[in-house]
């Protein structure tokens, strides 16, 4: 007998926009759990996940919760519709602002987090969204099926479905860093119980790198007292076996895809912009992590120490807004576009813009800066992973040198070809970008080589599967 399969996750593999007439249009994803479940054919089973905008809410009452299987590629798809407060509540209010804070280490602790009425009211929001996904998950699993839990939205699900489902094989990542127990210790003691006991509600919780699954065994014994043997956290009379899968690139996707048409012509514009410059390249949504700012500083300490690169250097930042629903969000927006600004004033001249910044999202363009990318820069703060280090070795046309932060996860496979910074330091991030556009061009084809290798060893569908062969061993 085949293993029935389910995924959930907060977006699905599809959203809708409705259109002036009332029309929905359906528009679908990719990524590895796509690719995934696509690749198990019958075993595939529902992807449960939240409707997450006026789009989705209206499929959900014109279709009900299972959406058309013309919209989904066949796949089984049940859309929840949760109340736009409950859902604001869990993916705003807690999600957003303090689970993913305190994975990321972005408080300003004298002043944030304050954990008070406002924040338990919130929490019950979590808790209510959570329990959704739970109660969906356990009306359509088959006996004995398999459940993948996607992120630190639904910490909660794993030890809820287990109550409820005592017969199924669960599965939990996360996709963020994990907190170290110093910064874990920020949230309150019940709710940092709460979300470790949700996740050892899994059968099998897994990581991107080993320094995060270890970052979560060492919460599990500061807040729960349990002990760690091997890769098994024993708690309340349950294990749970912690893995890793470091998700790599689609090199065939990215290859197929950055040499199709519109991205030839917005790389022709990109070139005819920039000129025979020398290129810094970096990609980011507007996300506090990804620390885009520093990297600006660190770009403007270059051009104050490095004179000799006037007028021969262009920073390339895509930087697309993100979660501007968030007042600290925009704000953090407004400033990436302020101190670029800054930089163009003080440094630029009639023929030279030192800063090429781009705020508006278009995927075309970005694997156009990819493919001319001399230099990229990658510096998050803390990254579970960081996709766009692993993208561009893979699809650059002369070979990348690769500025990366120690802090992603993806150092950790990246690390001995790419120059690592620490992401907090301006002049040694300045002094790795000049060591990166001084790279001899043969070392830089030779790391650019290795270090798409190493981006593409565990591709997405690979990625997926390999956590459900992991889960039900």
């Amino acid at each position: 007998m085949t293993t029935e399969v389910l995924v959930a996750s907060n977006r699905g593999p599809v959203s809708y926009s409705v259109g002036a007439d009332g029309s929905l249009t359906a528009r679908r994803g990719g990524g590895g759990v796509v690719s995934g479940l696509m690749a198990l054919g019958s075993r595939a089973g529902t992807w449960v996940c939240a409707a997450l905008g006026d789009g989705d809410r209206a499929a959900v009452d014109r279709f009900g919760a299972t959406l058309p299987a013309a919209d989904t590629d066949g796949q089984s798809v049940r859309m929840l519709r949760i109340p736009p407060a409950t859902y604001d509540a869990a993916y705003n209010g807690v999600a957003n602002s303090v689970l993913w804070f305190v994975h990321h280490l972005l408080y300003q602790t004298p002043l944030e987090p304050v954990f008070d009425e406002a924040f338990e009211e919130r929490w019950a929001g979590y808790e209510a969204y959570n329990t959704a996904f739970a109660e969906a998950l356990a009306e359509e699993a088959g006996e004995g099926a398999a459940v993948l839990v996607q992120d630190y939205h639904l910490s909660l699900v794993p030890r809820m479905l287990r109550e409820r489902r005592p017969d199924l094989r669960i599965g939990f990542f996360a996709h963020t860093p994990w907190a170290p127990p110093e910064l874990f210790r920020v949230l309150p003691d019940p709710i940092a119980r709460q979300v470790l006991l949700g996740v050892l509600g899994a059968d099998r919780a897994a990581f991107h790198t080993r320094r995060w699954a270890d970052a979560f065994a060492a919460c599990c014994a500061d807040q729960l007292g349990v002990g760690l043997s091997g890769d098994v956290v024993a708690h309340e009379g349950g294990t749970t076996r912690l893995g890793v899968h470091a998700l790599g690139a689609d090199a065939d996707f990215l290859r197929e895809r950055a040499f199709r048409p519109d991205v030839d012509e917005r790389l022709a514009a990109l070139r005819a912009e920039i000129g025979d410059r020398r290129t810094i390249v970096r990609v980011d949504r507007t996300e506090l992590s990804k620390n885009i700012v520093r990297g600006l500083l660190a770009y403007r300490r270059l051009l104050t120490d490095r004179p000799e690169w006037h007028g021969r250097v262009t920073h390339v930042a895509f930087a697309y807004p993100s979660r501007q629903d968030l007042a600290v969000y925009r704000e953090y927006t407004a400033e990436v576009s302020r101190v670029a600004e800054a930089i163009n004033v003080e440094f630029g001249t009639a023929d030279w813009s030192p800063v090429l910044l781009h705020v508006k999202d278009d995927f075309a363009r970005s694997l156009a800066a990819y493919r001319l990318a001399d230099v990229a820069l990658v510096n998050p703060v803390r990254d579970g992973m960081n996709l766009v280090a692993k993208e561009v070795p893979v699809i650059s046309e002369e070979g990348v040198a690769l500025v990366l932060s120690r802090e992603a996860g993806a150092a950790a496979e990246l690390g001995e070809d790419a120059l690592l910074v620490n992401p907090y330091d301006i002049a040694g991030t300045a002094q790795a970008l000049h060591r990166a556009l001084t790279m001899p061009p043969d070392e830089r084809a030779r790391r650019s080589e290795r270090l798409a290798a190493a981006a593409t060893a565990l591709p997405p569908t690979d990625w997926f599967l390999d956590q459900l062969s992991a889960l039900q061993a």
